[in-house]
This record gives C-alpha cells, structure tokens and sequence, in this order.
C-alpha cells in the first residue's frame, strides 16, 4: 500500500467547505485502491490573521507543507471590516500571503500549470458567439505560466513625502534560469499531449511584449533556444494583447502556452471563461521536488457557509494532484485515480442533473455538497 502525505489549506470563506469535499474525495479513493493518505491541516489566511494578530498561520506550518507529499490550498482573503479590501497583515500583504505567494517561492513551485477544457455539459462564459465555435473539443489547452518572479518577486516600494504616498515602484525581474526551467516544462507538457483541437498539432505559444520589453526580449531568447531540443513540436510567438483576443475567438489553435508570471496571472484568468468560469479552473503550482494544487476561484465571502459554492474545480485540484504524484512516483494507482476523479466531474457535467448555481443557465443549482456527493458516486477505480 503506498501512502501520501497531504497538507491542507482550507483557508477563508468557502475554503473550508470546498476542502471538506476533496477529503471525502481522497478517502472513497483510500477505501477502494491501495492508495492511502494522512491529512495534517493547516489553518490559515485573513481569519486566521484576525483571530491571531501577527501571523497568516501558525508556527511550523511552513515546515508542515515543506513535509508533505502533496499540498491542497483551497482559497484565501477574507474583507477588511473597514470595507477597504481584503485583510492585510502589518507588512501591507495580504492575509494569505504565506499560504499562496510564500509557498510559492519557499518550495520553490516555478511552474504554475493551468489546465483549460471545456467539459460536455458545461456552457462557456461568453455569450453572442457563435455556437459551433464552442464545442468542447475546441478548447483543450494548457497554460504554462512562470511563477516566481517578475512583478511578484516584490522589488519595489512606496515614497511617502509628508505622510503621503506619491511615488510607487515595482520592479519586474526576468531572469535565465526561470525563464529557461518554466519553458522546458511547456515543451514537456506539449510531448504527453495529442496536440491542439484544431489540427492536432503539438504546438508551443510563447506570449510576450518583446516589441516593447526586455524582459520578454530574454524570454523569447530562451524560448527559442530551449524549442532546438523539441523538433517535433511546433513554436509561435503571440504578443500579448492581440493573444487576448485569439484566445477568445479561436481557442481551438491552442496547445500548450508558456509566458511569465504578470501575463500568465492575466490570460489564465480571461481563459476560465472558456470552460465555463472560475469555478472550473484549476491551479498546479509545481516545482521539481513539491507541488501544490489549488481551485482558482477565490474564497468568495458572500457564498461562505451556504453549501452553494461549485466544489468542482476543488476535486478537479486533487485529480491533478494525484496525476502528479503518479507521474513523480511512478506511481500507476496514483495515475488511475487521478484519471478516475476527473473523468467523475466530466461524466457529473455531462449528465447535467447536478451541477451547482454558476453552472445553471437558468433556476437553482444543486447544493456544493450534493454535487460532490454525485461527483463520488462516478468515480470509477
């Protein structure tokens, strides 16, 4: 029997409620493979922060996640009672910071990986299109997005003359070795895929302003010596802005995509639309030695406590955390469960009796709890 360690980050909002689902996932998985799982949870975020005054969670909790086999973060923020914002902590971040943007650069997970697909039965987010143009086979991509550094790697501040904040800075960093590690990562991404819808293409975009900027000056340069080792895979550069418009109007040219942190933080977003909002997205925040997985859409404080948020892109993170560990591991069981859980929220979406409130075109969704119950139900081991 193999046994995987899994720190848990419920953090705020509906956090917790989507967590409880992906641990009742993990164990039907334990109770009907050779797989097994220990959970240690981890509490953190704004009200954490609130409750506890000088940390986002706990003593130790670092070394916690650093330990574990795989890490679940479920979402973090929660309002500042003033209205201004979410909570922040005495050093301006916000309350979460150490959970999301802390485990990011501590464990070193320099590939944040974006699944984009359109499951049968889900609508897209966009309307006044063309319906043929939104089959689900048309969008199947996967956005590569680096992860530890330009504008977040917090090379900046503030000038503050008389008590007044008049000037402001952030510094954007490319460096080489990021740009070259997130790059490779796309292309091996791209060689276990069949390709994009459209022809069936292995295909890697490379999204800059290298017209404009250095930094993606460098990033192009890497990217084009790094796509030498991968003959069979085809390269494009996409700048940008023109890229926000082809990504919406023709999807199914997509394969693999690969751009820095800034950019990737923005596309990855505008492409949740396309598999039917952010309650589909999944995050996989992924280095050579730790990976932590996440749904992307945030802990949305007026759904807490209502048990009608959409858990899917939660169990949708713990598929892909189980493919990873799979493919770390060598792991087969690991792969198949993977497999077999995101294969259960695409048969759940297909048969569209029930899927939660976002996903409803028109009257009342299914609760967060019974959609995850029908979700377990059609996972096949």
């Amino acid at each position: 029997m193999t046994k995987y360690n899994y720190a848990l980050l419920p953090g705020d909002g509906i956090g917790p409620e989507v967590m409880a689902q992906a641990v009742v996932a993990l164990k039907y998985v334990e109770d009907n493979s050779s797989l097994s799982f220990s959970f240690q949870e981890i509490a953190c975020g704004g009200q954490y922060y609130q409750s506890h005054g000088s940390r986002d969670w706990p003593e130790g909790a670092e070394e916690q996640c650093k330990n574990a086999d795989a890490i679940l973060l479920a979402a973090v923020g929660w309002p500042d009672p003033s209205g201004k914002g979410p909570i922040t902590m005495s050093n301006g971040k916000m309350a979460g910071y150490s959970a999301v943007i802390g485990n990011r650069l501590t464990l070193d997970l320099y590939a944040n990986v974006r699944p984009v697909k359109l499951l049968p039965g889900v609508r897209h987010r966009i309307s006044g299109v063309a319906s043929q143009v939104w089959q689900p086979k048309n969008v199947d991509m996967v956005i590569v997005r680096e992860n530890t550094e330009d504008l977040y790697a917090g090379m900046g501040g503030t000038l503050r003359v008389g008590g007044e904040s008049s000037v402001a800075t952030d510094t954007r960093i490319i460096t080489r070795v990021a740009s070259e590690r997130v790059i490779r990562k796309a292309f091996q991404i791209a060689m276990q895929r069949d390709g994009a819808p459209k022809d069936g293409k292995r295909r890697v975009t490379c999204i800059v302003k290298n017209n404009v900027m250095e930094g993606c000056r460098l990033f192009v340069e890497v990217f084009r010596e790094v796509a030498k080792e991968y003959p069979g895979v085809d390269t494009e550069l996409s700048i940008i802005d023109a890229f926000t418009q082809w990504i919406i109007t023709q999807p199914e040219h997509y394969d693999v995509c690969v751009t820095t942190n800034m950019f990737g933080d923005i596309v990855t977003d505008l492409a949740s639309v396309l598999q039917g909002g952010m309650g589909m997205a999944v995050g996989c925040n992924v280095g050579d030695e730790h990976g932590m997985f996440e749904p992307i859409h945030g802990s949305a404080p007026p759904l807490a406590g209502k048990n009608s948020a959409n858990p899917m892109a939660m169990i949708l993170a713990v598929g892909e955390s189980l493919l990873w560990l799979g493919e770390k591991h060598g792991d087969s069981e690991a792969k198949k469960a993977g497999n077999a859980i995101n294969n259960a929220v695409a048969i759940v979406c297909e048969k569209g009796q029930t899927l939660p409130a976002d996903l409803v075109s028109s009257g009342q969704g299914a609760s967060l709890s019974d959609v995850a119950s029908a979700i377990v139900a059609e996972i096949k081991l």
